[in-house]
């Protein structure tokens, strides 16, 4: 199948960019697939000169010829496009509309450098088509073309070596070595005609230019010539070649050595349809062409490729990539050097490589390019800032718990270490400054700077807790032994001494604490607070202990009951089987020493304030003078202070009465075995007994002789048997004296009655009355023993 070449208007008569049919072609000939392996011809000429033709037997397009046979008009209007068949790389032609133009007319000559400027934009190659007559003529038709090509190619002002193929048309009878040099000379009159840039008045064409000369015969008058004839001429740069040979110097044009062997800046395949809208708009848009639209444009995507190129190298750059690694683990000495060396390289080598282009555009790519470097390369910087930080504050850490154990003051050695630590973070900085970028590390030591203040404040509260906590334990050490032996003594006393010892063991702390904390140097406000707090805590330890204390109130008064009933004044045990102890009296002390106790621990008194609370207790529990007491308040007590609620004593009251009753039923009833053992008969009775049981006696005393008949041991055995129940007999107690298992219903009897003035008791729970009934055992058993 024959390959299509897909021909197609690019651009219309009226300047209309034909978008949807460039990029149909583009698609029908995946010209996005080749990348840069691509080349694009373009032909200029007059009008009428056979562009057509030649593109068409060059390249086997099908661009429309003109049929001479109806005369030379206008053939070509607007630019046309095609792709070259058979030539390799893939190359696109560009047919332009002829210069000279009577359609358009003299004066409408915009249209003419608009598409000039298009092609020499777009292209590797362009075409100049010349009649060979024309050659040395003043006021020939190449000379208003040339002027055209170089007017926009200084506009255009790209570095890019533009091949400018001379087609010679129609060659005549004189040498190819007479019209060379009167071409060229043509050509660089044309050339320093032209007003240059700045700095490039002199600059030479070749710079700018691949300048090329074939000759070809006249189509119309040797047509079989112009197709195959070979010329016999063939010198330097000027030949005269036929169509096929022409056609084979453009296979692989774009290699080195080829008609565009050394372009620049070329744009990617895949961009070239928007490349060409683009330029073809910023032309149209500057139609006077008084802005040199196209040089920006080119200008500005080549700066923009070549800083792209750089920066992607410098993304690459061994050094670049060892210095990043290197500071992910630490600070680097002369970081600062390093980096800017390595980004001044890429920098000086973007500058070489732009240096032809509009400085303008070159400026403010470079400027961007420096922009989008030193983004890249700040996060490399902030991480070696970010170590100095680290750095800074963790000597400020170090050196402030080594420095304080040196024991100097806690405020100066802050500011001490903090002075060394920004020194030490300023020049970390400034061996890590990048000239060209600028970075300013202020923000980072003002960070630096508030996480030294908040580590220093945060120490500082550490070290003022741990002294706070160290007087405390000494507080509650030096409070806790003397508060158990005040309180359990339950004198009326008490309290006034728990607060002289709170004061003086507080005030002692405080004076010591003060000294500790006088190298911070905190604010009297700070200092007023910490005191409180000790003395807050020293009162909390007080009421705590006080608080401890009321929860074994009972065993408390036990034990005061049992010291009190049990020994006298002179600590020597009660001997109640002596009968001289008057127990009901000694009940009554002790239960006043025990009822003393209690009110001593019903309430927290460090407020010296007086109160009533043992008046109440004594009136309502041991006189019933008062009424029973059911308050959960006391009287002038706050809640907070109250331990024991009025409630609470008479409920501890009765459980005391309840388990110490049987101490005072225990002594009583060794009383009254002792009054019943030292009981003797009277005189009468002992003669009595005597004389009744004398008969008796003297029987048993008859018998012994028939007793020992039987044998000694018989006879002994018989005798006691006999004689025992009769001894027996005799201590018989008088009749009317209750027996012993009945005492100790008798002696509680008589508690009761002997207390029946106070509290009447409970009624015993299970565990008293068996309490009660061992107890009655115990005591019968003592006074059998002790009878």
């Amino acid at each position: 199948m024959e390959e299509d070449c897909f021909a197609t208007q690019l651009i219309y008569g009226d300047g209309q960019f034909n978008r949807d049919g460039l990029e149909c072609l583009i698609k029908k000939v995946n010209l996005a697939d080749y990348g840069l392996s691509y080349a694009v011809v373009a032909i200029v000429g007059p009008q009428s000169s056979g562009k057509s033709t030649l593109l068409n037997h060059l390249f086997e397009t099908n661009f429309r010829e003109m049929d001479a046979y109806r005369g030379r008009s206008q053939t070509t209007k607007g630019i046309w496009i095609a792709k070259c068949i058979g030539i390799e790389p893939c190359t696109i032609a560009l047919d332009l509309e002829g210069t000279d133009s009577g359609e358009r007319g003299e004066d409408d000559t915009t249209f003419e450098k608009q598409s000039a400027l298009f092609a020499l934009a777009i292209s590797d190659i362009v075409l100049i088509n010349m009649w060979c007559h024309d050659i040395g003529r003043e006021q020939a038709a190449n000379k208003p073309l040339l002027k055209t090509v170089f007017q926009v190619m200084m506009r255009l002002f790209s570095p890019r070596k533009t091949t400018l193929l001379f087609v010679i048309r129609d060659k005549t009878k004189t040498p190819f070595e007479f019209l060379e040099p009167i071409l060229r000379e043509d050509i660089q009159k044309i050339w320093h005609a032209v007003p240059k840039p700045h700095g490039h008045e002199n600059t030479h064409l070749s710079e700018f230019f691949n300048v090329e000369v074939v000759a070809l015969s006249s189509y119309e008058e040797k047509e079989e010539k112009f197709k195959e004839e070979v010329a016999h001429n063939l010198r330097c740069h000027l030949l005269c070649l036929t169509v096929a040979q022409l056609r084979q110097r453009f296979m692989h044009s774009i290699s080195p050595g080829g008609l565009a062997g050394d372009r620049r800046g070329v744009v990617s395949a895949s961009g070239f349809s928007f490349s060409a809208q683009q330029i073809w708009k910023d032309i149209k848009e500057n139609k006077d062409l008084d802005l040199p639209a196209h040089k920006v444009m080119v200008a500005t995507f080549r700066c923009e490729e070549i800083a792209g190129e750089k920066l992607a190298q410098l993304t690459l750059d061994e050094g670049w990539l060892a210095l990043e690694k290197a500071v992910e683990s630490g600070p680097i000495p002369g970081f600062g050097k390093k980096l800017s060396s390595i980004l001044e390289r890429y920098l000086s080598e973007y500058d070489s490589e732009t240096i032809y282009f509009d400085e303008g555009v070159r400026n403010v790519k470079r400027k961007q390019l420096e922009s989008k470097a030193l983004d890249f390369l700040h996060p490399a910087y902030i991480t070696m800032v970010g170590h100095l930080h680290s750095k800074a504050l963790e000597n400020f850490k170090t050196g402030v718990e080594n420095w304080l154990e040196e024991g100097e003051g806690f405020a100066a050695l802050v500011r001490a270490c903090k002075e060394y630590c920004i020194l030490e973070f300023d020049q970390g900085c400034a061996d890590a400054f990048v000239q060209l970028a600028g970075w300013d590390a202020s923000k980072i030591k003002e960070k630096l700077q508030r996480d030294i203040d908040a580590h220093a404040s945060s120490f500082c509260s550490a070290k003022l807790s741990d002294l706070i906590v160290n007087y405390e334990r000494q507080l509650s050490t030096a409070l806790t032994e003397p508060l158990e032996s005040l309180l359990e003594s339950g004198e009326r006393d008490t309290w006034t001494s728990i607060r002289k010892l709170l004061k003086r063991e507080t005030e002692a702390a405080l004076l010591e604490f003060l000294s500790a904390v006088a190298g911070f140097e905190l604010d009297k406000a700070d200092i007023t607070a910490m005191e409180q707090k000790i003395r807050d805590y020293a009162r909390n330890v007080v009421e705590r202990k006080a608080r401890e204390e009321a929860g074994k109130v009972l065993i408390r008064m036990k034990n005061r009951f049992s010291m009190v009933f049990n020994y006298g004044c002179d600590s020597i045990p009660r001997v109640w089987t002596a009968g001289k102890e008057d127990i009901k009296t000694i009940t009554k002390e002790a239960r006043s020493a025990s009822l003393k106790l209690l009110s001593v621990i019903a309430a927290i008194r460090l407020d010296e304030k007086p109160d009533k609370i043992e008046k109440i207790l004594f009136s309502s529990l041991m006189d019933g003078t008062t009424a029973p007491l059911a308050s959960t308040t006391w009287e002038e007590v706050p809640s907070k202070d109250t331990l024991l609620t009025p409630v609470r004593c008479k409920s501890l009251w009765k459980q005391f009465k309840a388990e110490t009753e049987n101490n005072v039923t225990r002594a009583l009833s060794y009383q009254a075995c002792r009054r019943k053992n030292n009981w003797v008969p009277p005189m009468w009775a002992i003669v009595a007994m005597i004389v009744l049981g004398f008969s008796e006696l003297m029987l048993q005393l008859r018998n012994l002789d028939g007793e020992f008949r039987n044998g000694t041991v018989a006879a002994i055995l018989s005798v006691s048997s006999r004689f025992l129940p009769t001894v027996l007999k005799i201590p018989r107690p008088p009749p009317g004296l209750p027996p012993a298992p009945q005492a100790p219903q008798q002696l509680h009897s008589v508690v009761s009655q002997s207390f029946g003035n106070q509290t009447p008791q409970p009624n015993p729970m299970p565990n008293f009355i068996s309490e009660s009934s061992v107890s009655s055992s115990n005591i019968s058993s003592d006074c059998n023993e002790y009878s």
